[in-house]
């Protein structure tokens, strides 16, 4: 593939006749990219789910705390991955970053088969996912350069929001896979549950070997790195210094750390309120909801404004939250249920919309950086939110005082929406 010389998305004749065509070949093997990432990154909220049901002995804080870490080295990675793509190139760090996804893949579909794997070998792979919720903030970076500011919204969302399907993917892709020998004996024995069924847990993680070295090969073979946007991490860490990067990264925060947060822990918070209820039936719809309305959310900031969505969809979920609570007081599934999805759904939109607001505030460069930025301290929530309901299970037996403290935070963000961005000076 002829290396790219001139990139002026900008300039209109330029985009419709050569940089569009290269933009979109890009953004759609960064999809795929970026979903295996999300999934490989999220395996632990199915995996921790199942542990002692195939003769591991953790408690319940032991549980919430894998499908947790994840949370925390991929945002803490994220912080790294942000400012890399100026430095590597595109093409080359999303090879880089999706091969390196083999290793946790590889490790927990070994790590799985023996019971008497300890608690600190079981985190330390919960913690090597975090390669793949690090791989967010380098491919959304890398995919605002390929496009002009009145379509990056929608690109931004697109490419955000289908790699963000990764989440539901694992979560209703790995209770299907565990339950058939699709690798024969090549890839171990299977395990036998209490009620005498045969699973074969490491296909939860082995199904994604494949896709991974197919798409490593793709990107290595189909996407590009752009010239003139090369920049060292001094040169972009001069957003930090913005109050705005600090103001939309809270935005992002309350958006994106829900729905990472929700969607790590909703699998066990199903099994700890509701018992009865199979979680794999229905804890994949939630982050199936809000990934596929994300780009709806970064197209509605490119025709309306962001600042507008993202305002309506933090009331959208705070009435949520206030709905999952009560419906948890009245033990009934079906509106807890339904009042997740509601916040998952205006989650995803207002992720999209947060993103479609940073390109109007910040030029090229310095955008790259803040949705990196952003995005790195918003994954924190896939570690907090399930530490903040682990706490409160095991502190008053169910999540409520964390939905309260949730809502709490709900109510800033539009305080700080309303106030920077959207009312009238």
């Amino acid at each position: 593939m002829a290396r790219i010389t001139k990139w002026e998305p900008e300039d209109e004749q330029f985009w419709e006749q050569e940089g569009k065509r290269h933009a979109y070949r890009n953004l759609w093997i960064s999809v795929p990219a970026l979903m295996l990432a999300f999934a490989v990154w999220q395996v632990w909220s199915v995996v921790a789910a199942s542990l002692n049901d195939i003769g591991f002995n953790f408690t319940q804080s032991q549980l919430f705390t894998l499908a947790a870490l994840p949370g925390l080295t991929g945002a803490s990675l994220r912080l790294v991955y942000t400012f890399v793509v100026p430095i590597f190139g595109g093409r080359n760090w999303t090879v880089i970053s999706t091969a390196s996804l083999l290793i946790p893949a590889i490790g927990i579909g070994f790590a799985v088969q023996n019971p008497d794997t300890s608690f600190m070998t079981m985190a330390i792979l919960a913690a090597l996912c975090g390669l793949g919720g690090g791989n967010f903030a380098s491919s959304m970076s890398n995919i605002s350069f390929f496009f002009p500011k009145k379509a990056k919204g929608t690109a931004l969302g697109i490419n955000g929001g289908i790699g963000n399907l990764g989440v539901s993917l694992v979560q209703l892709l790995a209770p299907i896979v565990i339950t058939v020998g699709i690798f024969g004996a090549i890839v171990g024995s299977p395990q036998i549950l209490p009620d005498g069924t045969k699973v074969w847990m490491q296909n939860a993680a082995f199904v994604w070997v494949i896709p991974i070295v197919a798409t490593a090969i793709a990107a290595y073979f189909g996407m590009d790195n752009l010239p003139n946007i090369r920049a060292s991490v001094r040169e972009q860490a001069v957003v930090l210094k913005n109050k705005h990067t600090w103001l939309m990264t809270s935005l992002y925060v309350m958006c994106f750390g829900s729905f990472i947060g929700y969607a790590a822990a909703f699998p066990l918070v199903i099994r700890n309120e509701f018992p009865e209820i199979n979680v794999f039936h229905y804890a994949f719809l939630g982050p199936l909801v809000g990934a596929l309305i994300r780009p709806f959310g970064g197209w509605m900031a490119d025709k309306i404004g962001g600042a507008l969505v993202t305002f309506v969809d933090t009331i959208i979920m705070i009435i949520a939250a206030f709905g999952a609570i009560y419906f948890l007081s009245m033990n009934q599934f079906a509106g807890f249920l339904i009042m997740f999805i509601i916040l998952f759904a205006a989650s995803g939109v207002a992720n999209g919309s947060t993103f479609g607001m940073i390109p109007n505030i910040f030029p090229g460069a310095q955008a790259a950086a803040v949705i990196g930025f952003s995005s790195a301290i918003a994954a924190y929530g896939g570690f907090f939110v399930p530490k903040l309901f682990g706490w409160a299970i095991g502190y008053a037996g169910t999540i409520s005082i964390a939905m309260y403290l949730l809502i709490a935070y709900y109510f800033v963000s539009l305080f700080i929406t309303w106030f920077w961005y959207l009312r009238k000076y």
